[in-house]
């Protein structure tokens, strides 16, 4: 009888230990996805072997999230392209967004990057981002995956935008899914109150300071002109406002007969003098909405479409948030508002100026399901999936094909949007660019807080100079 107990007791404990077994697989079933065994399957092995579930690669994507969530533009494309991806059967997708500010959110990316154990399996980038990671070694060039992928060589997409997610050595890290321009959008109705034109078309920057004044002077309600200020808007600050305005005086971050850094020069001092102008007269918001990592969002998403501001520098990306689907619906922003070119400085030369950027998909070095991520990645891009995301986007299209397609085409301001592209300007593609940016941000911070333009520039002078190395600066 004992023997026999003893045989029981042991069955019993066997059985438990093959249950707890059991359980604790299921239970990391995602961690088992990625360690090395299961993540280097190739997709054709994961295609003969759909009966394994530890044959499916988990596919994890990682963006920046806005704040919106599953309601947000990137999140739905990714879900909606999952749903319909005929290999969706062999893979898992697992979306996992970074919620942050644009500066956070690259420099979080570029940690994550570094291992494998948090490295995810496709990241967007944007390209004047691509650099740095491509020389830190974050990035997995595509050519040899592009080479059979027909759309990116029979012209579907823009030639001009592959050079984008070019890197210097000649190969390309990317797939660009949108471009961008900027302008100035305009509130039509708050324009007629002004006693402005409603068909405005600045053509220096003392005409936007001249309507400005009218708007302060007849609509005092209304803030007259928002523009990104600060280091908390990041990038924008750099791009959509300082480059915007240093590029409109003929100048440029790097000079162009040497290859070095500007870090003083009358454009910079001129740039500088007109934000001080916007802040010192009260055109421009208070402080404490312009200094918050949420101003692009409360300006475009609250003040332009509640009509508390007249004037907006920023990108043609905005409208996305007027759509039924968008963050803030506002099916009469076609009519209220206008988009026009900004005038350079003193309206020389073209007269006008955008930046132009972007963003790509990328796979990061330390993915282990590449091929079934690039197969992911066509998808994503294909038109049945890519049109409709593009527009809730809110962006341009970099698929020179789908421009033929009504949803596309018939957008309010796409056609103007892209039509600022004949005159646009890009960011050096230098890394060292990353960290001139934080200093740019800095620089017109302290502006806008009340510093005095020369004494910022001199103290960007020494911040670049430090960065970049005393051989690498020039002043003008």
């Amino acid at each position: 009888m004992k023997k026999l107990l003893s045989l029981l007791l042991v069955i019993l404990m066997g059985l438990t230990l093959t249950a707890c077994s059991e359980s604790n697989s299921a239970g990391n079933k995602d961690t088992e996805a990625t360690d090395s065994n299961t993540r280097e399957i190739t997709a054709e092995a994961i295609t003969t072997e759909p009966e394994s579930a530890s044959a499916k690669s988990v596919i994890t994507v990682t963006f920046r999230d806005d704040g919106q969530g599953e309601n947000g533009a990137i999140w739905k494309w990714l879900q909606t392209a999952y749903d319909s991806f005929e290999k969706k059967d062999n893979c898992e997708l697992n979306i996992a967004p970074i919620t942050a500010s644009e500066g956070d959110y690259f420099a979080k990316i570029a940690l994550s990057l570094q291992s494998e154990e948090t490295a995810p399996d496709l990241v967007t980038e944007d390209t004047f981002q691509l650099a740095t990671d491509v020389e830190a070694g974050y990035l997995t060039p595509l050519d040899d995956y592009l080479k059979d992928y027909a759309d990116w060589t029979d012209g579907s997409y823009y030639d001009s935008l592959k050079a984008g997610v070019t890197a210097a050595d000649g190969k390309v890290y990317g797939v660009p899914y949108t471009t961008d321009t900027r302008g100035l959008w305009y509130n039509k109705e708050i324009f007629k109150k002004a006693g402005l034109p409603e068909d405005w078309d600045p053509k220096t920057w003392d005409d936007i300071l001249a309507a400005c004044k009218k708007i302060k002077d007849r609509v005092p309600d209304v803030i007259p002109f928002w523009c990104n200020s600060a280091v908390a808007t990041g990038e924008a600050t750099s791009m959509q406002t300082y480059e915007m305005l240093l590029y409109g005086t003929g100048e440029r971050l790097l000079d162009e007969a040497t290859g070095k850094w500007v870090i003083s020069s009358p454009g910079i001092v001129d740039s500088l003098t007109f934000l001080d102008k916007i802040y010192k007269n009260n055109f421009g918001p208070p402080l404490s909405k312009v200094l918050n990592g949420q101003a692009s969002n409360t300006s475009a998403r609250e003040y332009l479409p509640q009509s508390k501001l007249a004037i907006s520098l920023d990108g043609n990306w905005i409208t996305g948030n007027y759509l039924e689907t968008g963050a803030s619906p506002w099916p009469e922003y076609k009519v209220v508002l206008g988009f026009t070119a900004m005038p350079t400085e003193k309206g020389d030369g073209t007269g006008t100026v955008t930046l132009a950027g972007g963003w790509a998909w990328s796979i990061p070095a330390k993915s282990h399901n590449k091929d079934i991520t690039m197969e992911f990645i066509k998808h994503l891009m294909d038109p049945s999936v890519y049109i409709d995301a593009i527009i809730e986007t809110g962006g341009i299209g970099t698929r020179a094909d789908i421009t033929d397609d009504e949803r596309y085409s018939k957008q309010p301001f796409i056609a103007t949007a892209t039509k600022f592209l004949q005159d646009a300007a890009f960011r050096p593609k230098d890394s060292k660019y990353s960290a001139v940016s934080t200093s740019i941000q800095t620089m017109v911070e302290s502006v806008v807080s009340g510093a005095n333009p020369e004494d910022a520039m001199a103290t960007y002078a020494v911040d670049v100079t430090r960065t970049v190395g005393e051989d690498n600066v020039i002043s003008k």
